[in-house]
């Protein structure tokens, strides 16, 4: 146990400096006796459990892919939409704040034509989608939320979530800042909930409940 433990906390180690370095220098241009450096580790270490650069850049990839997917679960045909969309809205933003190397790196690959994860795009992610697009179909159908293209609607939210971790210098320059902050996530998280959710005819979740709550209440003048 103790042994599987402490592998998988090499392989986090390991990933989380590929990601700082393919972020930076690319997949040409990275080197694996520099992630070795980054992770401070030997790096017949590095070899031991990826023996290949590529196979470490695949790993990273896939890494990127397994958490940004694993927040979809939210949405499912029970779920109220505003409460499940919300959601993972605010998931995708903690993502891109706490994991920006990643996003990079994933969105170079992509920009690149995606040479490494094409058969992961074209099998599992869309496989996926179209899952939750179905979801979303369902709840339109269900008159709970407005007519909407699931599938952009995916592609707005990733393009809108994950611009603050692939371009956060120009989101730093126009803000006047000179990085990311929590109080700059929390209110760009914020103004996407409300303008996402209001284009599918939704009300925020949390905002239902203080509007809800505010009209009962009894003023006195």
């Amino acid at each position: 146990m103790a042994g599987g433990r402490i592998r998988q906390e090499n392989e986090a180690l390991i990933l989380r400096a590929a990601e700082y370095v393919f972020a930076r220098a690319g997949f040409a241009g990275a080197t694996m006796n520099e992630i070795a450096t980054r992770a401070g580790v030997p790096k017949s270490n590095l070899h031991y459990y990826f023996r290949t650069k590529q196979a470490l850049y695949r790993a990273v990839l896939a890494h990127t892919l397994a958490l940004w997917l694993s927040e979809t679960d939210i949405i499912g045909a029970e779920q109220r939409p505003q409460v499940a969309l919300e959601q993972y809205i605010r998931a995708k933003m903690r993502l891109s704040a706490s994991h920006p190397d990643a996003s990079r790196v994933f969105a170079n690959e992509l920009l690149h034509g995606a040479p490494e994860i094409r058969d992961v795009l074209s099998g599992a992610l869309r496989a996926l989608v179209a899952r939750k697009a179905g979801v979303i179909r369902e709840w339109i159908a269900r008159g709970e939320m407005a007519s909407v293209d699931p599938q952009h609607l995916f592609f707005t939210i990733w393009a809108a979530t994950q611009t603050y971790a692939d371009f956060e210098s120009q989101v730093c320059a126009v803000l006047g800042v000179s990085h990311l902050g929590q109080r700059d996530y929390e209110q760009a998280t914020d103004h996407l909930v409300r303008l996402l959710l209001r284009g599918c005819g939704l009300e925020p979740a949390g905002l239902a409940v203080e509007l809800s709550s505010t009209r009962g209440e009894s003023h006195e003048f």
